[in-house]
């Protein structure tokens, strides 16, 4: 199993102390994170894509860009990129480059992105945005593949025998697809032979399964092994400590913010109590131990072979933060590597060859 720390950038005030970073300091912070992420062996570093209150997150290939020039192991991740809301050609151009600037270090997970105030900005509309998103995947993986394009799209201006530069480093950058319960988002993925990453957050398993389910039945549909099916799956939350007590007492403050800040918006609570959120949702919340044992029942269900936690503190101190993430990486780890397959795919670069491999067909 493979692990990786990722951020949406929210700028919003702690949940627990109230307080709020200046727009510098918040950056900051994420840098510090992904520093930290590879020095703890983290296997991947993911930044969201919003543009929309209260995240910063407007522009992932700068933010990945410099992460890139600081660190040189860990792989980049979006988390998501908003295909609906892009011109695909200067999608590609900016991840190309990014590509090359990390030494092939990058992965796409796209999606359509979602909320109100993203879409007006770019005018995209509940109806199209759908569309959007498809049609900006197939002509932006047209693009990694071929020297040359034409194409007529329906979004953006028709291409002409069109070169768009740089090519990339890798042949091609690898593209998840991002989804919280769309059945389109997993179509897309199966028929293309690309890996699904189940945003697992804000429900408890069920609507996630489901969405694996059908993930794994269309990739079989479309003709693809069912060994080669990749699933990757987020957290609700995480902080481990030696017991569960302590792991459940300190991390109530956190919960309570979080819960009044929902309130706040109006939003209502899927889970009205920690020990609720611990029980039912994905949040990795205990000790050792019972992370392991969590992260398996997940598996169980869901079959996914990489996993993500929140990169930042989010209302823990930056001690608390710090020993939790190294907790997670001498103790919980290594049994997950142990019991639960990587993905088969190598994690390493993927270098130029000959021409296409499998699933990489037009």
């Amino acid at each position: 199993m493979r692990f990786l720390a990722i951020t949406l950038i929210v700028h919003a005030p702690d949940p627990v102390t109230g307080v709020q970073k200046t727009t510098r300091e918040r950056f900051r912070e994420v840098v510090d994170n992904a520093l930290l992420a590879e020095e703890l062996g983290f296997d991947g570093f993911g930044v969201g894509e919003r543009h929309e209150r209260p995240f910063i997150s407007s522009s992932p290939p700068v933010v990945l860009s410099h992460l890139a020039a600081l660190t040189s192991r860990i792989r980049l991740f979006t988390a998501v990129t908003t295909l609906s809301l892009l011109d695909p050609v200067r999608a590609y151009e900016d991840y190309a480059t990014l590509d090359h600037l990390s030494d092939g270090r990058l992965d796409l997970i796209i999606g359509k992105g979602n909320g109100t105030a993203q879409r007006e900005l770019f005018q995209v509309t509940p109806e199209d945005q759908w569309d959007r998103n498809s049609e900006g995947y197939e002509l932006l993986r047209r693009i990694w593949r071929q020297d040359r394009v034409s194409a007529s799209p329906r979004f953006r201006p028709g291409l002409t025998d069109a070169e768009v530069w740089p090519r990339p480093f890798q042949q091609p950058v690898r593209v998840w697809h991002g989804s919280a319960t769309s059945p389109d988002s997993a179509d897309l993925a199966a028929r293309h032979g690309d890996p699904l990453f189940s945003a697992n957050v804000t429900h408890p398993i069920e609507p996630y399964a489901e969405l694996v389910r059908h993930y794994r039945e269309r990739w079989e549909q479309y003709g693809h092994d069912p060994a080669l099916a990749v699933v990757g799956a987020g957290t609700a939350g995480y902080f481990a400590a030696r017991t569960s007590q302590e792991a459940v007492a300190a991390y109530r403050p956190v919960f309570e913010g979080q819960l009044a800040l929902q309130r706040r918006l109006g939003i209502e609570p899927v889970f009205a109590t920690l020990e609720d959120f611990v029980e039912r949702s994905s949040a990795l919340i205990g000790s050792p131990q019972q992370i392991v044992d969590k992260v398996h029942r997940y598996h169980e269900r869901l079959g996914h072979s990489v996993l993500h936690l929140h990169a930042d503190a989010s209302g823990l101190g930056e001690a608390q933060h710090r020993a939790s993430l190294e907790l997670f990486q001498s103790d919980i780890a290594p049994p997950l590597r142990r019991g639960i397959p990587d993905p088969p795919f190598d994690w390493a670069p993927v270098l130029p060859g000959p021409g296409p491999g499998p699933g990489d067909a037009l």
